[in-house]
């Protein structure tokens, strides 16, 4: 039972198959890249953590509160959001609940309920961190759960755990950021100079002036015009905002990304008239869904058509319910553990945009689903076929053993894995990344392995694929 003291123990040879034979080859592959340096090119972790490098507060505000992986799961067993002190709309910044709260008391409501983890990636990733990280010889349990809390408090308030420490600790060689397209990037900026400037760099995500269907979306796109001096009522305006604020990620943020989490991946080829129209229903708020996701499609076309102009990689992350539990959306706002994969249809979808830019070698597309039925029948195709296509890894709900290997099985004998682009971790948790490309680089390693026993590569093309998968696709597909 969860209030039962037992020993943390992490064996040397997990997620590496039950097959003897393929255990010894992914051994020899893992002892060779293990080590490498972390690329984490796409991620939510906080630039003011890197740009004012304090401790961290304490194990609850560290561990528990940012990470929607955490408290969804409790959530789902009747543990409310208050008690473990998440704010609510109105309240600033995510530390504020901690007023309320008892950072301890919900440090112990995760100890009471470690059990519910058992079997899922978060169970693994924070048994990793509190073995790897903190030192910890027993399971997190209720009976320990306030020795646990204070010994890490007391960990994190030793110069050994500022993030940038940390940051040279997991061997940390570039970390993204995720900013939207009106942030100023203060953080990214302060950091101008130091020598973490080229380490922590920020990727643009226009879905704060893109998503028609946002509540914000016309008082978003007025700001845009008071931060560029464009007329963001014009097409040609809005799309010149757009691109001002896309040079501003590249010189102060030094971004070479950016991000759109659309909820389908539909795009557009409309005539200059059309769009205006569509422009001029989506800030009169008359747009209805079909209009607001035609606005979406036709966005996701001309942000293609930038990223050829300026070499931004373009991350496409669709297939998100977002914020289903319209109750929390309310009550606490967006990234509250609510967003539910749904069916994703690619092939259709990006025809518009391939149509127009898919053969042109200035693009570079990485397509990411949450919807694993379209890896063997429609993204591996296409990543197959169109240069400007590479698939991203197993994302957010398939980020785990399982799903990491059942990506590989799915999309390598289609695409090949010169059209992947490596591991990306995808977190705002910021202890959990060694433990998360920790789990990328042994199943990787892994499925090296079955191809070399089953006599398909040899153990020289497997030698030099872990090294390819782990560093090598990542740095190439996001020019780092």
């Amino acid at each position: 039972m969860s209030n039962q003291r037992q020993k943390l123990t992490l064996h040397p040879d997990r997620l590496f198959s039950s097959d003897d034979k393929v255990i010894a080859v992914a051994r020899e592959l893992y002892a060779a890249i293990k080590d490498l340096p972390i690329i984490s090119p796409h991620g939510h972790t906080d630039p003011k953590w890197f740009a004012q490098n304090s401790n961290f507060e304490n194990a609850t505000d560290l561990l528990i509160r940012p990470d929607h992986y955490v408290f969804r799961m409790l959530f789902s067993q009747g543990v409310s959001l208050e008690s473990l002190g998440i704010p609510q709309q109105g309240e600033k910044g995510d530390l504020d609940a901690s007023r309320h709260v008892d950072p301890k008391a919900t440090w112990q409501l995760l100890a009471d309920n470690m059990h519910l983890f058992a079997g899922t990636p978060s169970g693994y990733w924070l048994d990793d961190t509190f073995a790897n990280v903190f030192g910890f010889t027993e399971k997190l349990c209720s009976d320990n759960a306030l020795e646990y809390y204070d010994e890490i408090n007391k960990q994190l308030a030793t110069p050994e755990f500022t993030p940038l420490a940390l940051m040279d600790r997991f061997n940390i060689e570039l970390i993204a950021t995720t900013e939207g397209a009106l942030d100023q990037l203060p953080h990214h900026v302060a950091l101008k100079g130091t020598a973490f400037e080229s380490r922590v760099i920020t990727s643009f995500r226009p879905d704060d002036v893109v998503d028609a269907s946002r509540e914000d979306f016309k008082q978003n796109v007025q700001r845009l015009a008071e931060m560029t001096g464009e007329d963001t009522t014009l097409w040609t305006g809005y799309l010149a905002a757009i691109r001002k604020r896309r040079a501003y990620f590249k010189e102060h943020g030094r971004a070479t990304a950016t991000d759109h989490g659309h909820p389908t991946a539909l795009t557009a080829n409309l005539s200059a008239s059309e769009c205006q129209a569509l422009l001029d229903k989506t800030l009169a708020g008359e747009a209805d869904e079909g209009e607001q996701e035609l606005f979406r499609a036709q966005c996701l076309t001309e942000l293609a058509g930038m990223s050829i102009e300026d070499g931004l990689v373009m991350q496409i992350h669709p297939g998100a319910h977002r914020n289903h539990n319209q109750q929390l959306f309310d009550r606490y706002g967006r990234d509250k553990g609510a967003d539910i994969p749904s069916q994703t249809e690619y092939v259709n979808a990006l025809k518009p945009l391939l149509t127009k830019f898919g053969n042109n070698p200035e693009l570079n597309i990485i397509l990411f689903t949450l919807d694993e039925t379209t890896y063997s029948r429609e993204l591996a195709p296409l990543a197959g076929h169109y240069p400007s296509l590479k698939l991203g890894p197993a994302w957010w709900f398939h980020d785990s053993p399982a799903g990491m290997l059942r990506f590989r099985q799915q999309v390598t004998e289609t695409a090949g894995f010169y059209n992947t682009v490596g591991f990306n971790d995808d977190t705002r948790a910021f202890l959990s990344i060694p433990a998360r490309h920790d789990v990328a680089r042994r199943v990787d390693c892994r499925y090296l392995a079955e191809l070399v026993t089953n006599h398909q590569i040899t153990i020289d093309d497997a030698h030099k694929l872990a090294y390819e998968l782990t560093y090598g696709l990542v740095k190439k597909a996001y020019k780092l």
